[in-house]
């Protein structure tokens, strides 16, 4: 189907329709490799090559979004003010998506947007009728028979207003919270009407727009539309055209895809957690050596000794596995295990406590206890300081060579 290229233009998302005007007309535009400066040029999307600046362009698959339009932010793209805008909401929705219509700058409330241009006229159009809904606090203390010019039409500056659906919801004090319904869109309508009638309007948020309501949505966050709104939507006011491959939420529910995209990126800025320290620490303060990066044998060998023996400890003081290590001689006390110095026995108090590794060692078919050089070295005290957790080991006894 032809179209005309602005529209096809914009369509892709390059730039906003008036904008996509200025780029045609200033010979950026190549259709088939021909150049095209004429703005009522018609092309089709499906079958000829059109190019900006030597890109050739694809049509974005058509996104639907539910804004909930915070306060003092502008329903446009750009702000030559640099004012907050709609679009620095929905960066997460894939595509350039303008605003169906407008809020004003101090308005809240429900805002769809979109990238289908003919989506958002056929809402816009008015002999559409699409109802919106708003919830508004007005100056004064109104009664039943204040909303008759509401429900009958005003007569604004530019003409009468179409009746309108207004119910009282509550009374605070000397303000009154209103609920009107709409089925035109005119500029400021709800504010000019309350100024009209002496009842000026303190307080606007737009709750329904086509029958999508703001509920769940708190200020700033969007939605994509639900198969069964766009169904919905489609049966009253015949758009959107098709609706199988948009880009939409779920039908079980609104998505809050905002929420979802800053929970990704703060896990993603989130910092590694550290491995788990040593339980313990040497002598002089510092982290235990790392152990052999070997696999180990689900297995032990035989004559091997449980976890924290003294294979365990030499592997991990030298960088050589325990296999290497003869087994002859008796076994070198753990360092770290000697969390108490081992003194000489005191008069009194009995006989010295043997080296339980030793005995370890002896049950497991080692020599019968410990060396006399052994014993004497058994007796340093913890400030003695000892060598480097890289030096080679010593002799083990008369056993080794």
């Amino acid at each position: 189907m032809e179209e005309r290229l602005q529209k096809i233009i914009a369509r892709a998302g390059v730039a906003s329709r008036r904008a996509a005007e200025e780029i045609i007309t200033s010979g950026r535009v190549r259709v088939n490799g021909r150049v095209v400066t004429e703005l009522g040029h018609k092309a089709d999307r499906q079958k000829d090559r059109i190019e900006v600046d030597g890109k050739r362009i694809v049509t974005e698959a058509p996104v639907y979004v539910a804004l909930h339009k915070p306060r003092n932010v502008v329903s446009t793209l750009r702000d030559p003010e640099g004012r907050p805008t709609v679009a620095d909401y929905v960066h997460g929705a894939g595509a350039r998506l303008y605003p169906v219509g407008r809020l004003d700058f101090a308005t809240s409330g429900i805002l769809l947007m979109t990238n289908d241009g003919d989506f958002a006229n056929a809402l816009l159009h008015p002999r559409g009728g699409v109802p919106k809904t708003y919830v508004l606090k007005v100056q004064g203390v109104m009664s039943e028979d204040d909303l008759k010019p509401w429900r009958e039409g005003i007569r604004l500056d530019d003409g009468v207003t179409l009746p309108a659906e207004a119910r009282l919801l509550r009374h605070e004090g000397d303000k009154t919270w209103l609920e009107v319904t709409l089925r035109e869109g005119r500029n400021q309508q709800i504010r000019r009407m309350g100024e009209a009638t002496g009842w000026p309007v303190m307080r606007l948020a737009r709750i329904t727009f086509a029958g999508v309501t703001s509920e769940k949505l708190r200020p700033g966050e969007w939605r994509a539309l639900t198969v069964d709104e766009l169904l919905k939507i489609r049966e009253e006011f015949g758009v959107p055209k098709r609706i199988r491959g948009a880009m939409m939420g779920a039908s079980s529910g609104p998505v809050d895809h905002r929420r979802a995209a800053g929970s990704a990126r703060s896990s993603a800025k989130a910092p590694p957690r550290p491995a788990p320290e040593a339980a313990g620490k040497t002598a002089r303060g510092r982290a235990p050596a790392a152990r052999d990066a070997r696999p180990r044998t689900s297995a032990p060998e035989p004559g091997a000794l449980s976890h924290g023996s003294a294979r365990s400890n030499v592997r991990s003081r030298t960088g050589a596995p325990a296999s290497d290590v003869p087994p002859a001689g008796p076994a070198r006390p753990n360092v770290r295990a000697r969390s108490k110095p081992t003194t000489a026995a005191s008069p009194g108090s009995g006989p010295a406590r043997p080296d339980v590794r030793s005995r370890s060692k002896a049950a497991a078919g080692g020599s019968p206890g410990p060396s006399p050089a052994r014993s004497a070295r058994s007796g340093r005290s913890e400030t003695t300081p000892r060598a480097a957790e890289t030096r080679a080991p010593r002799a083990r006894g008369p056993g080794r060579r």
